[in-house]
């Protein structure tokens, strides 16, 4: 297959989109910057943890671009010569995919707390990456110092610790109920007004998203200053989870929610539990079938109407929702139905706001001066932050999903004119060669199939975490399968360290989980043991006693949801999900951020 290079096209040097050798084949890639060189999968992982498809890359990739520096430039903290390099050279600055994968850009990152008041590297490295020990060293650079960046970000610090309310989200939800009320009808619509519609859309979703990094970046600086006074006035590193535990409010929370009360519908009727205990395999259709499901299939079509665009890999518009299909929900409802009662996410929520209250009570009667007059607008804004990140990326999230739906018809439409049984054809076609996808889908065949098995190949690897100027070949990166010869077996007793998510202490049998829609054997005084969490996730948070987490920080998901459910969790614990085995007795202390094995299953 013809492999491309990259040629910056338009006017902020954002790259043509092409194929470019990943060491298994062609496939789509940025290039990294000379300057800006470490990139983490640290929090991008989160969004999308896995292989890009090549058109929603050629499709979003300016967008994003732009986007991405926009947000940058608000804070005063980034200057125009910073992205100059990046320009030039086309290079991804903030964010970018290498060798198909997502990667969020750690030197900028560094770069914008070192000139930020008040703010280290190791901040960065541990609020947004946890693992802060596996990155390579920053190198200053003779032009990371400037001294009117960092009187910017005095102001930018305190307009943020200002905060009191944010109308710009609900004028932003409104935006999106205009914006979807002009939206063609999928069913209706014909071919090119779906791809239309689908190329129009992106400049408005960027718009949002755009929103999102704003106020996620500022999520930032009110922990940042939380935990400064935490540890150096009142000696207390892991007072800042019991904080921000139980705010309420978090828009992520919120399915998680809603499913538990439709895992207690189920489990307090006997026919429900009778067609669920059958499996979940044609599930939905015995539903269907059942006239004393009814209630539950008008409560469940609800749950839908709302949390539609929920599901694994939710931002990726080639991917299945809960809405999409509902079988995924299904299999949750199918989890929860059987959690313990003590597990109600209102009666934690209740017990986690008293005990933030005690907590906040306490800090302040032991502050006084300019620390505690800190302590109380970090504490006011970063409540509201947190709570608004969260929804920020709901709105987007909900966007998202109208042009999946739009897409998705499109992409059905093309496979069945072409004859192909694969109606995620389209997404392995470039932006540019759409049109020509559309008018002859059945040429493309060849060079679908090869984008495909290199895809396939890619997301057979592990990609590496963190890389310095230059990404490796895929050809060395480890292969999933080997992945667990790959790592010391841990012995009883040893204490598996990491990150404080959620407060709390529990004990469960580990089930390590690696797909959200497949959680096994997950259940009632169990320990959920994942390799990273989306939203997509979040229910199954509700089936244990306490979550375990590769990677993640404090500004991750899984800490979020975690201390929003008051479910103990430990977060940055390295290859948590190899090093303990299935089954294997746990202990996690969530105040900690440690695992310890308290007995290993027999073999």
């Amino acid at each position: 297959m013809t492999t491309f290079s990259h040629k910056p096209t338009s006017s902020d040097g954002v790259a043509e989109c092409a194929l470019v050798e990943t060491g298994v084949g062609p496939y789509v890639s940025d290039l990294p910057s000379s300057r800006f060189g470490v990139y983490t999968r640290g929090n991008a992982g989160e969004v999308f943890p896995e292989v890009f498809y090549p058109l929603t890359y050629s499709l979003t990739r300016e967008q994003t671009q732009t986007a991405m520096n926009r947000a940058a430039m608000v804070s005063g903290v980034v200057t125009e010569a910073d992205l100059a390099e990046g320009v030039a050279q086309g290079a991804a600055m903030f964010t970018g995919v290498f060798r198909g994968y997502a990667y969020l850009n750690l030197s900028m990152s560094r770069v914008m707390a070192s000139r930020a008041l008040g703010a280290t590297v190791d901040d960065v490295d541990s609020q947004f990456m946890g693992a802060a020990s596996e990155a390579p060293p920053h190198h200053n650079h003779p032009l990371d110092r400037n001294l009117a960046a960092t009187a910017r970000s005095v102001r930018w610090i305190t307009s943020t610790l200002r905060l009191t309310e944010l109308p710009e989200l609900a004028l932003d939800q409104q935006r999106v109920e205009r914006w979807r009320a002009g939206l063609p009808d999928p069913r209706t619509a014909t071919n090119h007004e779906l791809l239309a519609a689908t190329r129009a859309s992106q400049p408005f979703l960027y718009e949002l998203f755009e929103t999102h990094l704003v106020v996620s970046g500022r999520s930032a600086i009110p922990l940042g200053v939380i935990s400064k006074i935490c540890t150096d006035a009142l000696q207390d590193e892991n007072l800042p989870v019991r904080l921000f535990g139980g705010v309420g409010d978090i828009s992520s929370a919120a399915p998680a929610v809603a499913l538990w009360k439709l895992g207690r519908h189920v489990a307090a009727d006997p026919d429900l539990t009778e067609l669920f205990d059958a499996g979940t395999s044609g599930l939905a259709d015995r539903l269907a079938l059942a006239s004393s499901a009814e209630g539950f299939q008008i409560a469940f079509s609800e749950f839908l109407d709302h949390f539609a665009s929920r599901g694994p890999n939710e931002w990726e518009t080639a991917c299945d929702t809960w809405g999409t299909d509902p079988n995924l929900a299904l299999t949750l409802v199918d989890r929860l139905r059987l959690a313990d009662e003590s597990n109600d996410p209102e009666v934690t929520q209740r017990r986690l706001a008293q005990d933030r209250a005690e907590a906040v009570a306490d800090a302040q009667a032991r502050l006084k001066g300019p620390n505690r007059w800190i302590f109380d607008r970090a504490l006011t804004s970063g409540t509201l932050l947190a709570r608004s990140r969260e929804r920020t990326k709901t709105t987007v999230v909900e966007a998202i999903h109208e042009v999946r739906l739009l897409s998705r018809e499109l992409g059905r439409r093309l496979a069945d004119q072409a004859g192909s049984d694969h109606p995620d054809d389209l997404w392995f076609v470039l932006n540019h060669e759409v049109d020509q996808y559309m008018a002859a889908p059945e040429a493309f065949a060849d060079a679908i199939q090869a984008r495909r098995d290199t895809r396939r190949a890619l997301a057979a690897r592990v990609p590496p975490f963190i890389f310095d100027g230059r990404q490796p070949p895929a050809d060395t990166w480890m292969l999933r399968a080997d992945t667990a010869a790959s790592v010391q077996s841990v012995t009883v007793g040893e204490v598996l360290p990491g990150i404080a998510g959620c407060p709390g202490q529990a004990r469960g049998r580990a089930r390590v989980v690696t797909d959200p829609s497949d959680p096994g054997a997950l259940g009632p005084g169990d320990v959920l043991v994942a390799p990273l969490t989306d939203p997509a996730w979040t229910p199954l948070f509700l089936s244990a006693e306490a979550v375990v987490v590769n990677v993640g920080a404090q500004l991750s998901h899984a800490a979020i949801v975690s201390r929003e459910l008051g479910i103990p969790c430990a977060v940055s614990v390295t290859d948590a999900t190899l090093r303990i085995p299935n089954g294997s007795l746990v202990e996690v202390d969530g105040t900690a951020g440690t695992v310890t094995v308290l007995e290993l299953p027999e073999r």
